[in-house]
């Protein structure tokens, strides 16, 4: 793991340097998000204090924070370095392992979402909290310090992504704007959905209550999930329903929304 993650870090830092010599006038940025860094983790925590820091708490503090979190869980370096492979395998608009440390609010969002659930885990509740409102005000999306996410996540776009306090997401999930992992409003305990491997959730995807979404399944854009999705099905509509089966074994990493038309569900009405 360690040679993987020199590997990736290797990689950012001389994608930022051929950006210095390509645009000089960013020079003074990429060097003080890049190349003064002597890791990706030191790079990721300068950049999510400077973006999060507020008068509450100081961006020299915050990042003595996000430094504490990075150092006790190992888990989050792989999950930082994991989530940047996500993006620029997936995201057509990437093509630098750089570009969404630089620049995508997603995928700073959820690193920062990483930090803030480290510290719920450490029952430091109340800054848990402060850190989700701050995540959510600066990058508009809205993730609970207590829903345990795993590796390999693409939130594109991200803006208005809401994910509930028991809301469980597995490895190489891809999600787009809009998309809700929700409660129903009516239930209290364990009342957000689950979201196994290799799920791929369109754009306004609404997914409410105790659901599962199972493994290689397919929401469709502005779908409203009431109900369990078996695994490699494909639903959409309002209420959804299942329409096809997936042609893809995880369709989170092929980023393909259309419906197979050779996999209809039998006595779909399509």
């Amino acid at each position: 793991m360690a040679q993987q993650q020199d590997e990736v870090w290797a990689r950012v830092r001389a994608e930022a340097a051929e950006d210095v010599q390509s645009e000089p006038m960013l020079a003074s940025f990429i060097y003080s998000i890049i190349l003064n860094h002597k890791s990706l983790e030191d790079a990721l925590s300068f950049q999510l204090a400077g973006k999060l820091e507020s008068h509450t708490l100081t961006a020299v503090t915050l990042r003595d924070l996000i430094d504490e979190a990075f150092r006790n869980d190992p888990d989050i370096g792989a999950g930082i370095r994991a989530d940047m492979v996500a993006v620029c395998d997936r995201d057509a608009a990437c093509n630098k392992y750089s570009t969404p440390l630089l620049y995508f609010k997603g995928y700073q969002a959820i690193q920062a979402y990483r930090v803030a659930h480290y510290y719920w885990n450490q029952n430091r509740h109340e800054l848990a909290l402060f850190l989700q409102s701050r995540i959510s005000e600066v990058f508009a999306v809205d993730i609970h310090p207590a829903a345990r996410i795993g590796r390999g996540i693409l939130i594109d776009h991200a803006t208005s992504v809401v994910i509930g306090e028991t809301a469980v997401v597995e490895d190489n999930v891809s999600m787009l704007h809009e998309v809700t992992l929700g409660g129903t409003g009516k239930t209290h305990g364990d009342r957000h959905p689950k979201v196994r491997h290799g799920v791929l959730i369109a754009a306004g995807a609404k997914i409410l209550g105790n659901v599962e979404i199972g493994e290689g399944a397919k929401v469709g854009g502005g779908a409203v999930v009431l109900n369990d999705v078996p695994a490699h099905t494909t639903v959409v509509g309002v209420p959804a329903k299942p329409v096809c089966h997936t042609k893809e074994d995880q369709p989170a990493l092929e980023m393909n929304h259309r419906i197979d038309e050779d996999n209809f569900v039998a006595g779909d009405g399509i």
